[in-house]
């Protein structure tokens, strides 16, 4: 399976609504849930106003359109980078899922991921 770094640095926010969110930037997760509004994007994309904000992190994409049949395929990503001492911050869309994790964790993450089998491609 095949893993593809995402250009740019992102940020994952809590915000008190979408309200001036541009949700038609190229990555833009948005998440409400009945506590709260999440927003994950990149850094220079991120709205002034939130409640709470963290930056610093890479992107990978799992390549490819998943199948909602597949099963363990994330479970086996965040077990290897729990293993090489990596915290993760996953994303799921209809197709595929995305891990954002520290940038001064994502060579580590590389590495971990690579001599497991995966496939890594550097945007």
């Amino acid at each position: 399976m095949k893993i593809n770094t995402v250009n740019g640095q992102f940020s994952v926010l809590k915000l008190d609504s979408f309200d001036g969110v541009d949700l038609n930037k190229e990555f833009c997760f948005a998440c409400k849930s009945d506590r709260e509004y999440s927003l994950e994007c990149r850094t220079d994309d991120a709205p002034e106003r939130f409640i709470d904000k963290k930056d610093g992190f890479s992107a990978m994409r799992i390549d490819g359109a998943l199948d909602f049949s597949l099963v363990g395929i994330l479970a086996d990503i965040t077990s290897l980078l729990a293993k090489a001492s990596v915290p993760v911050f996953a994303v799921s869309t209809y197709d595929t899922d995305y891990i954002l994790v520290d940038s001064s964790n994502l060579p580590i993450a590389l590495t971990a991921l690579k001599n497991s089998g995966y496939e890594i491609s550097i945007d």
